[in-house]
């Protein structure tokens, strides 16, 4: 163990001697395995920061929550039963109150539509084309409704529909003026007056949009008083969340039996409504990354590819030249693995050198990247950089194995004549 630990120590010390005597040919080594790491490990960072934020967003829109609509979000079904669909009944208020009643697996059950281009006003500020929801009180149980300012709804303002809203930060910005306290004010929806209670905290741009920052939440209670909420042009939507430690597939076959009995649907008959996850969305997510990673990863290879046929090439000359001095250490007792290691060594320091600088490249892009508003976050893994690592010491490894292997199988007299 002693000898084997020498001799990488010594191996290291001799590569870095004729790193440092070669300064240019070095230099020129490192620079093809780090331009070849930076290609490949640059886009499989995007993609994985891609990949990420938008996960996290749609974890924002709702986990562990089966979705109850009149067409499904799986895009193949929606191509071959686009007909079907139109002629289906959306989902409405009573069907709602049957679930929240029967359900015995959920833990918060949610109906909501979607208003859009909704005018509001203030005083004499006025915003045009404002999306407003109608939500049901446990929204907050399933989204992530966070409230900076104010409160939230309390359920007895839900259940009797009072007149109240809680403002996106973007829309409080514009429909306020600078040190105008936005709590207790009274604006108008569209003509209606509501007093405003809370404002959501900001969420900032991201992959799936603004978030609640340029929407307005009121009451279902409140607005199906004077629109019918159900109609199709409002988008309604159920929403169930599982208790803890129930399988989604669980309450799916629940749902799935309270609903066929409502709409009094027959066994042989095909249910006219949809339960969706977010996880149809996240498989497409899953199938589009991968078919991204494999893309990059044929860039990048022939990138590290020519990078490696670099090394291979500085291999051959450094053997050529240390041939003499091959065969004085053969001739003194040095063992053919000695010879292998010390020029493996050598090449796998040289490629290990141009893959942290490619990583130090790649590192320095995003932080770049980030300085700007992109709308997420780029960052390098932990995973990526020891791929990044792995890659750049197996490609030292396979370039420099045929050259350090020729310099093992060389006769000692023989080469002390070059």
């Amino acid at each position: 163990m002693f000898i084997f630990f020498k001799i990488i120590f010594e191996g290291v010390w001799l590569a870095m001697q004729e790193l440092w005597s070669n300064k240019l040919r070095s230099f020129l080594s490192l620079l093809g395995i780090t331009i070849g790491i930076f290609c490949i490990i640059s886009v499989w960072a995007v993609t994985d920061s891609l990949e990420r934020n938008i996960k996290v967003s749609f974890e924002k829109i709702g986990e562990n929550v089966v979705y109850i609509t009149k067409e499904s979000w799986d895009l193949s079904q929606i191509q071959s039963k686009w007909f079907d669909y139109i002629r289906r009944p959306e989902v409405n208020f009573k069907e709602f109150k049957t679930i929240q009643d029967k359900s015995q697996l959920a833990k918060a059950v949610v109906t909501r539509s979607f208003l859009p281009d909704q005018n509001v006003i203030y005083k004499s500020n006025r915003i045009e084309s404002v999306t407003t929801v109608a939500g049901s009180h446990d929204m907050q149980q399933i989204f992530d409704l966070s409230v900076a300012d104010g409160r939230y709804f309390t359920s007895e303002e839900s259940y009797i529909g009072k007149n109240i809203a809680i403002l996106g930060a973007t829309i409080a910005e514009q429909l306020f003026p600078a040190g105008t306290y936005p709590i207790g004010k009274e604006i108008k929806i569209s003509g209606r007056k509501v007093k405003i209670i809370g404002v959501f905290e900001k969420e900032g741009e991201s992959l799936l949009g603004d978030g609640m920052d340029k929407v307005i939440l009121i009451p279902y209670n409140y607005i199906r008083k004077y629109i019918d909420v159900n109609s199709r042009r409002y988008n309604p939507i159920i929403a169930v969340k599982a208790k803890t430690d129930i399988p989604l597939s669980m309450l799916e076959d629940e749902i799935l039996g309270i609903m066929r009995a409502k709409r009094k649907l027959k066994p042989t008959e095909e249910a006219n409504f949809e339960l969706n996850r977010m996880t149809i969305f996240t498989s497409y997510i899953d199938i589009f990354f991968s078919g991204l990673n494999i893309a990059a990863s044929v860039i990048g290879g022939f990138a590290i590819l020519v990078g490696g046929f670099g090394i291979a090439n500085i291999m051959f000359v450094t053997v050529k030249e240390r041939t003499k001095l091959i065969g004085i250490k053969k001739s003194l007792g040095a063992k053919q693995f000695y010879i292998l290691f010390e020029f493996l060594i050598e090449s796998v320091m040289l490629t290990a050198l141009g893959g942290f600088f490619g990583l130090i490249s790649v590192y320095l892009v995003l932080q770049l990247a980030n300085a700007f508003d992109t709308g997420f976050e780029m960052m390098l893994s932990t995973p990526i950089i020891a791929w990044g690592l792995g890659i750049s010491i197996a490609i030292g490894v396979i370039a420099g194995f045929i050259p350090a292997f020729i310099a093992s199988r060389l006769d000692p007299v023989e080469a002390m004549r070059q």
